[in-house]
This record gives C-alpha cells, structure tokens and sequence, in this order.
C-alpha cells in the first residue's frame, strides 16, 4: 500500500492519478530500450569529440577519467534518493513532479518553467549544431553540395517532428540503432589504442594523485557532470515503459555505469594516443582538433569519415531524445491545466503526446527562424546555448536534489532507509552545490560569450523558475482548482 504524506499543508501536491482525467500516455519499453533513449539525449560520440579532450586540456589533464568516475558517484548517490521516490511519483512529470513533492506546488511550477527553457535551449543549440555537422559532411566528407546548414536542421526538424507525433517504441528503436553505431565506433578507437601501445607506451597515469588534482580538477568534474545529463528522462518515460518499478532504477542506474566507464576508458585512451606528455598542451590548444586527429591514426582516413557521419546522427539521436523530453513536459503541464488543455492529450491509438510534439515543433522552427534568415554563424550559436542548458540543467539537479530528501523524511516510505532519505541525498546535494558553484564561476567558460549575453542568458534561466513561482502564486488566489493540480499524483 502506497504510502500518502503525513502532511496538511495546502502547497503541498494532491495525491491523484493521472487515470481521472484520462490523460494517459501508453508504451512498452523495457530496460535497454530505456537505457540507449536517455543515452541518446548525452550524445555520446558527441561528448567524445567535444568534450572529453575539454575535461583533459582545460580539466585536469591525465586524470581526466577520474573526474567521470567521480561525476558518477556524485549521481548514483543522487540515484538512491531519486529512484526511491520514483516509486511515488506516478506521472511523467520529471523533476517537476519531484521538486513539487517536496517543496510544493510553487516551486515545482518555477522548476517546471526552468526545465522548459533547459530543453529548449539544448533543443535550438542541436539543430544549429546539427545543421554545421551535416553541412560539413556532405560538402567535405562525401564531396557533394555545398547547402547552408538552416536547410539540413529543416530536414532534421521534419524527422524529428514525425517520430516525436507516433508511440515512442518507434523513436527508441530509431535511436538503439544510431546508438549502436556510435558507441561501436568509440568502443573501435578505444581497442585500436590499446592494441597499438599508444603514442609512447600504455600507462595508468590517470591513478596518480598528482595528475587527479592537477589543472582545474573542478571544471573537470563541471564537464563530467554535464555528461550525465539526460538522467531525468528514466521517470520521463515512466507511462510508457513495462513495470516501472523495476525498469526505471536499471535504466537509471544502468545509464550512470555505461556513461563512467565509457568516457572514463575513452578519457585515457584519448591521453595514451597524444601521450602522456602531449595530451594536455595538445587538447588545451585545439580540443576537436587534437581528438579527430588521433582518429585519423588509429581508425585511418575511413575511420575519420566514419565518425564524421556518426557525429551527425549522434546529434539527431539527441534530438529526437531531447524532442521527446520537452514535449512530455508540455503534455504534464496541459494535463495539470497550467498550458492549455489540449496539449495534455494523448493520441487515441499512439498513446502519445502528439499534440505536445507538433507544439515543441512549432516553437522551436520559431525560435530557429530569426538566425535562418539573417544566416547567423550557426556554431556560435550552439555554443552560447548549449552552455546555458549545462547551467541550467545543473541548476535543476540541485533543485531536485534538495526536493527528494524533504519528500522522503516527510513521508517516511516503509522501504526507504536511513541512506536513501539522509545519508545518499546530502552527498549528493552537496555534490551538486559544488557544480552549481564551479558552473557560476566558469560561466565566461562555460557560455563562452561576453558579460552582456551572459547576463541575458542567467535572466532568462532564474527568471524562468520566478516567473513559474509567481504563476503559481496567482492561480492560487484565482485558479485555486488548477493550483490544486500542480504536480499531481
């Protein structure tokens, strides 16, 4: 029997089921489904090429596999307390659910506004990068036509937008195939480096203290935890997999081993194909560069134009994973009648978000569209809000991560211990402090634009969840039927 807060507190979510008001999504993913849909939204050939030689040159350089072995530590204790409370969360809400548990209905609605412009951002970032990556490819790697990169993000908008309107088996086997592609082709570098000795010689200079704390060992775990993003998505999904119970803290815990020790191993073969005493200078001085490089020279000029084709479907995979992602929060939030209430509903035979997906669609063609028509440089672009989504989504973690121990104290769950409600979410929450805090003091780094954009970029990202926080504070006094609604269960 399912446990019900012991508390009165009118800020605190209703429990209901998403079966009273029919707005039900439907699926039948199992744990591998799960497991390669939330990796696709990390883009791991993505973070291979651009930001495992950023954790090396920029991080701290041989240590570099470390600080995802620590990332990953910081989210499993994250994961104790997180797919504990899952069991009680019964709607495909995400962190919002969860903040709206535990810190009520307020804050879960600033949180659900702040996860609204985190995926959006990562959305327009994507396309741009999407559209440079395929622009480059078939111009430079398959010698055909040269068409501005806004035409190849159409095309992907178009694929993307298809997948995201039917049931969402459909895009997880889509995505387990591009996923299969890009980690064999790391797993292939990986092995060549080994079975070739290397620059110099193999070592294992990553377990010397010296090289773990050398450099920025903080900006090294910032990055490595951003390589974890996606994370969210296992309760995402929740409707639309097979007994969640036991799916999502697999998928969940499953996602954090593959993500540490794929880029943990990658990380130092990267360090052994530049050498020990290279790596460093060579990653620091041109990080994409220095890494395709190698590849060149392990996997051959085949290879090369092998990972050229990957890396773009590695960034359409993070689409469609992304796409879906924002969508099912539009969806949550057209159920709770925050948005209108027919983006709440589920397709009659797809069981899924259709209406969301065609929205997200929209928005994101118009957001797109002022740099399509001006052809504005597309990769300064994706830099600038790809680094505001990295803020922003560790900004959500820690939300998050101080929701899920206030909800468990409070309600004291019969199958919840001391380590799960106490002990897992305080090292987590301070794991998670720690990012926030290296995130707001690289921020020039981590956007990489001037103090006037960044500024407009952090507006945008706590003005979000301040504007949820008031929203909320105003249908309470005039909409108190729809503040009842916010964060349901």
């Amino acid at each position: 029997m399912r446990e019900t807060p012991s508390t009165t507190d009118s800020d605190k979510p209703a429990q209901t089921t998403d079966a009273s008001s029919g707005a039900a999504l439907g699926g039948n993913l199992g744990v591998v489904q799960l497991l390669f849909t939330i990796l696709a939204f990390n883009g791991p050939l993505t973070v291979v090429v651009g930001i495992v030689p950023l954790v090396i040159g920029y991080g701290n350089g041989l240590g570099a596999p470390v600080a995802y072995l620590v990332a990953a530590l910081v989210v499993a204790t994250f994961a104790a307390g997180f797919t504990k409370m899952a069991r009680h969360v019964e709607n495909p809400g995400g962190f919002y659910s969860f903040v709206a548990l535990g810190l009520g209905r307020r804050a879960g609605l600033g949180a659900s506004f702040l996860a609204l412009v985190c995926y959006y951002l990562v959305l327009l970032a994507s396309y741009a990068f999407i559209g440079i990556t395929v622009e480059s490819v078939v111009r430079d790697t398959l010698h055909g036509p040269s068409i501005s990169w806004w035409v190849w993000a159409l095309v992907a908008q178009l694929t993307v937008g298809v997948l995201g309107y039917f049931r969402l088996d459909i895009s997880a086997r889509f995505l387990m195939v591009l996923m299969a592609g890009e980690v064999l082709i790391i797993i292939a570098y990986d092995a060549a480096v080994v079975a070739s000795g290397g620059s110099e010689r193999l070592t294992a200079s990553f377990l010397m203290s010296s090289n773990i704390t050398s450099g920025s060992a903080g900006l090294a775990l910032l990055f490595a935890m951003l390589c974890m993003a996606g994370f969210e998505a296992t309760v995402i999904f929740r409707q639309e997999v097979r007994a969640p119970e036991r799916t999502i803290p697999r998928a969940a815990y499953g996602f954090i081993a593959t993500v540490a020790v794929l880029f943990g191993i990658t990380a130092w073969a990267v360090t052994q194909a530049l050498g020990d005493r290279s790596a460093v200078a060579a990653t620091a001085t041109d990080p994409v560069g220095s890494l395709l490089g190698t590849v060149r020279i392990y996997l051959g000029a085949v290879g090369l134009d092998l990972v050229s084709v990957l890396l773009a479907t590695s960034i359409l995979a993070a689409l469609v994973s992304s796409h879906n992602i924002l969508s099912r929060y539009l969806f949550s939030l057209g159920v709770d009648g925050i948005l209108p209430g027919a983006v709440g509903k589920a397709h009659r035979r797809h069981k899924s978000p259709h209406r969301a997906s065609v929205t997200v669609s929209i928005v994101a063609f118009i957001g797109l569209l002022p740099f399509m028509i001006f052809d504005d440089t597309p990769a300064t672009l994706y830099a600038k809000l790809s680094g505001a989504f990295g803020y922003s989504f560790v900004l959500l973690l820690a939300c998050t991560g101080l929701a899920i121990p206030v909800y468990l104290n409070r309600v004291r769950p019969a199958s919840v211990t001391v380590w799960h409600r106490i002990v897992a979410p305080v090292l987590a929450l301070a794991g998670m402090a720690i990012a926030l805090y290296l995130a707001t003091d690289n921020i020039e780094l981590l956007i990489g634009a001037g103090t006037s954009v960044i500024v407009i970029l952090m507006v945008i990202v706590y003005g979000s969840f301040v504007l949820g926080f008031a929203v909320a504070s105003v249908f309470r006094r005039t909409k108190p039927d729809v503040f009842e609604r916010i964060g349901r269960q």
